[in-house]
């Protein structure tokens, strides 16, 4: 039995590192070019140099996204580009081109290729003729089901990799032209205005000025907005299927959600590999999903069950904050110096998320501000204060319910 590599988000380092620390076993980011996501911080070179290092000494992969489809005034960067990830030795690139395949196999032979979802994969022949052409994975398109993802596995020994959480394009596999069009903005070249979740109408050609609505019911309009994967209860599945990697979403995100996300998928699949026979996901790992920032889960097309789009809004749904990440820990004063990322006031009830450990509850009885050395009734983002806390490590994560 294999059990697949969990593979993270990394929008810029922080996050990366706290994906290392709560148990990833691969990392995908991007560089300042060529990437889907050009709206988050990404990686400069110095950086990508920087995260190999850490995440090679913790046995931990990264591969580099270069999978926007390029025009041709940008094909004159990529083979500097690519010979630079060459040199730096990283463990895989992501593409979806077919000029960036060719250059690719030009300027980082010897560097693994993998297909993004955005060459929407859906078959074993399209598999095998990508394999003729050097590419070694699949992210395999969204669309796929669980009896699909099997039968592609049964023709070809390629890596398979799956997406199993986070946001859900309306077009799946990519290739939307919604924000180029209502915006100019290139989803296919990494600057998406997420044009798919705002609220449509219709105008008939006679009655300029009267809007009507576009109505599936009448909860809603938004009749392109998906609801967000969650395949943490199929990882067994997964398995069967020969999955050789879990991809979560969200390079976009925040750091506070890729820790609990990989969090949770990491426990999970730890307890599954412990005892597959009697594998049944705890469901204190199931709702730690819910206290990340989503719209409402479905299995997508993995396991057909619902319809995925969300009707009463476009917003997200979010029952707690992070309020601060711990830096470091004092053992003889039992105390941490935590970095404060919102609002912390003495006398707040707060969870204490660890890696891979438990959640803890307690509240707060005391802040001393860094900065002053006194102790203060409470402390603003981005100030570091000590809180006397339960025995912890660097990376944990304090939280607090929203009231």
């Amino acid at each position: 039995m294999k059990i697949p590599e969990l593979l993270a988000p990394a929008g810029n380092m922080e996050k990366g590192l706290m994906a290392i620390e709560y148990g990833a076993d691969a990392l995908y980011l991007a560089g300042q070019q060529f990437g889907m996501r050009a709206q988050a911080g990404n990686f400069t070179l110095a950086e990508i140099e920087e995260i190999l290092e850490t995440a090679h000494r913790r046995g931990v992969r990264i591969y580099v996204t270069v999978n926007t489809y390029p025009r041709n005034h940008e094909m004159e960067e990529l083979p500097s580009y690519l010979e630079t990830l060459a040199a730096l030795r990283v463990d895989g690139i992501i593409l979806a081109d077919p000029g960036v395949l060719r250059l690719a196999k030009r300027y980082a032979p010897g560097i693994p290729l993998h297909l993004s979802t955005q060459a929407n994969t859906v078959n074993y022949q399209a598999v095998q003729f990508w394999v003729e052409a050097g590419i070694s994975r699949f992210v395999l398109a969204r669309e796929l089901s669980r009896d699909e993802i099997a039968e592609i596995r049964r023709h070809t020994e390629a890596e398979l990799e799956v997406f199993v959480h986070g946001a859900m394009c309306m077009a799946y596999s990519g290739r939307c032209l919604l924000s180029t069009f209502l915006t100019g903005r290139d989803a296919n070249r990494g600057a998406c205005a997420q044009s798919c979740r705002w609220k449509y109408a219709v105008v008939e050609e006679k009655r300029p000025g009267e809007y009507f609505p576009v109505e599936e019911d009448e909860t809603g309009t938004y009749i392109f907005n998906s609801k967000d994967l969650c395949l943490i209860e199929h990882i067994p599945e997964l398995v069967e299927a020969g999955v050789d990697a879990l991809k979560i979403e969200g390079r976009m995100k925040s750091s506070y959600y890729v820790a609990t996300v990989v969090r949770a998928y990491r426990m999970a699949l730890d307890l599954y590999a412990q005892d597959p026979e009697n594998y049944r996901l705890p469901d204190g790992l199931r709702s730690e999903l819910d206290k990340v920032s989503h719209r409402p889960y479905w299995a997508g097309f993995f396991v057909p069950t619902d319809a995925g789009i969300y009707h009463p809004t476009s917003a997200y749904i979010q029952t707690h904050d992070v309020v601060g990440i711990v830096q470091s820990y004092d053992s003889e004063r039992g105390e941490a110096v935590v970095l404060v990322k919102n609002r912390l006031q003495v006398g707040d009830t707060v969870e204490l998320m660890e890696p891979r450990g438990p959640v803890t509850a307690f509240t707060i009885k005391e802040l001393v501000r860094e900065d002053l050395g006194t102790a203060v009734a409470e402390v603003h983002p981005n100030f570091t204060a000590r809180i006397p806390l339960p025995p912890t490590k660097p990376y944990a994560v304090l939280r607090i319910e929203r009231t």
